[in-house]
């Protein structure tokens, strides 16, 4: 009780520091030496030359106008090691490159309960860099980097080693990853414009009960990579327009009781590539126009796919495995041309989407040349009668005649 009553009488007297070019503490970094606890600094309008700044106190720094924190490409420029701090409304420019070290722009240390908002940053190295701090909020931020080699470039948002944060109406353009997570948990990423990123628009691995959601992966070198995760949540997503020679809208990799659900997958070179991932629900997803909108490699295991829609892709599966227990079922499919006699909404004939021409691309990728031939819809035609070379018993039993 003694320790709450001296927290709460320590910030009922929280004062606020003015930082202006003319007045007489003309420096964010004086302003932070200054100030106690609780306080606010308001920096005005100008252009202040700083780095190095570090955050060891509560505190809120709030910018007027978007003021300018130029650090000069010297290194890093905001450093947080404390609790309770909040940045909110700052133009942060001139990250130092370093081959040794991750400058950042906004670096949070073992800090609980931060918030970064309506922060721009701009000619950056790293953006935001969240390192083992945990229940904090990245809201409503603007990161575009000026990225053109993967090895001189840093990520837009990297969380390390934290928890319980969330990364919330961002957008991130032209850095390494837009977003990129490594060992952090329950983490919600929404409604975030991640594109014209270099690598991915997100990355992340070794990171559990982790929930995305609304957001926008476009034109990135890949959309989004998920490895060596467990209860991931991906819903209501749009990965659209990734494509390359090894692009793809989202790779899942050695990941487990997953739910992707309600995304769009659009014109990606491979909408979903999954390798060794089990125990995952595809639901009410679209998937159009996409070279391959499913690639399997590798054992995968009790997976469901349901109540898609797959529209217009140049092939919808790819699998290379056993069927194993996979289950396919529900879906439509615009390239089926089977019937509905009894009118119950579903085809009568099952559906086999894995095309042999698949597997001659897989070994062959020239033969793609030949994809519209009539050579090719033979083979097809002939494998789909008699199956020899593809999975006989991957089917939808129970395609959908109408799309969701």
């Amino acid at each position: 009780m003694v320790i709450i009553t001296i927290f709460l009488t320590q910030f009922a007297f929280a004062e606020t520091i003015t930082v202006c070019i003319s007045c007489n503490i003309s420096s964010l970094k004086d302003a932070i030496a200054l100030a106690q606890a609780g306080d606010t600094i308001l920096v005005k309008k100008g252009t202040y030359k700083e780095y190095n700044i570090v955050v060891d106190k509560p505190l809120i720094i709030k910018g007027e106008n978007y003021p300018v924190i130029d650090g000069e490409d010297q290194g890093e420029i905001i450093r947080i090691v404390s609790d309770n701090v909040t940045i909110d409304g700052l133009f942060i420019i001139n990250v130092g490159t370093s081959y040794t070290s991750d400058h950042a722009a906004i670096r949070v240390v073992r800090s609980e309960n931060f918030l970064i908002q309506n922060v721009v940053l701009e000619k950056l190295f790293f953006g935001i860099y969240i390192e083992k701090s945990n229940n904090g909020k990245i809201y409503h931020n603007k990161v575009i980097g000026d990225a053109q080699d993967e090895y001189n470039s840093g990520n837009g948002i990297q969380l390390w080693y934290s928890k319980n944060v969330v990364v919330e109406r961002n957008i991130i353009q032209k850095v390494r990853d837009g977003i990129y997570l490594e060992f952090s948990d329950n983490i919600t990423i929404n409604e975030n414009t991640s594109i014209n990123n270099l690598r991915y628009g997100l990355h992340f691995m070794f990171s559990n009960d982790d929930l995305y959601t609304n957001n926008i992966f476009e034109n990135n070198g890949a959309g989004v990579a998920v490895m060596f995760s467990k209860r991931i949540k991906m819903v209501n997503n749009t990965f659209r327009k990734n494509w390359g020679t090894a692009a793809f809208g989202l790779l899942l990799k050695e990941i487990n009781d997953a739910e992707i659900r309600g995304n769009v997958f659009e014109e990606n070179t491979v909408a979903i590539k999954v390798e060794g991932s089990n125990r995952i629900v595809y639901s009410n997803n679209n998937f159009i126009r996409n070279g391959y909108a499913i690639k399997v490699l590798g054992a995968c295991y009790a997976n469901t796919f349901e109540k898609n829609n797959f529209l217009y892709n140049s092939f919808d599966i790819s699998y290379n495995s056993k069927i194993n227990d996979n289950v396919f079922q529900h879906n439509y499919w615009s390239s089926y041309t089977g019937y509905d006699l009894d009118k119950d909404g579903l085809g009568d004939v099952p559906y086999r989407p894995v095309k042999l021409f698949s597997y001659i691309v897989n070994r062959t990728p020239e033969t793609i040349i030949l994809m519209r031939s009539l050579f090719i819809d033979i083979i097809d035609f002939s494998e789909k009668v008699s199956p020899v070379f593809t999975p006989d018993n991957l089917q939808d039993m129970t395609p959908k005649m109408k799309r969701y």
